[in-house]
C-alpha cells in the first residue's frame, strides 16, 4: 500500500484538479449561453470549498465526507461525457479526476488501520 503522505498528495491532487477543471470549463473553455457565467461558477464551486480547510489539514472525517462530494461530482461529469458530444472530453477528465480524489480518500483514511 502506498504510504500515507503519497496518498495525501493523491486525494488533493484530485481535488485541485476537479476544481481547476470545473473553473476553466464554465469560465472559458465552454460558458453557459442561458445562465450567467458567475451563477454557473458559483453554483459548480461553493460546494466544492466546504472540505477545503479540512483536507489541507489532513483530517480524516473531512476526507470520508469529501468522498460524497466526489461521488456528486463523478456524476455530474459522467451526466456531461454521456449527454453532450461538445463537452465530452471534459466531462471524462471530471470523471477521472473525482475518481482519483475518491479512491485516495478512501485508502488515505484506511491508512491507519492494522
Amino acid at each position: 500500500m502506498p504510504g500515507k503522505r503519497f496518498l495525501y498528495a493523491l486525494t488533493l491532487f484530485g481535488y485541485f484538479s476537479t476544481l481547476t477543471l470545473l473553473t476553466v470549463w464554465y469560465s472559458w473553455l465552454a460558458p453557459s449561453t442561458h445562465l450567467p457565467t458567475a451563477l454557473v461558477l458559483c453554483a459548480a464551486l461553493v460546494p466544492l470549498l466546504f472540505p477545503l480547510r479540512g483536507l489541507l489539514h489532513g483530517r480524516k472525517y473531512t476526507f470520508a465526507w469529501s468522498c460524497f462530494l466526489a461521488l456528486l461530482y463523478f456524476t455530474h461529469g459522467v451526466m456531461e461525457a454521456y449527454s453532450s458530444q461538445a463537452t465530452r472530453h471534459l466531462g471524462l477528465l471530471e470523471v477521472l479526476f473525482t475518481s482519483l480524489w475518491f479512491v485516495a480518500a478512501m485508502a488515505y483514511i484506511r491508512s491507519d488501520k492494522p
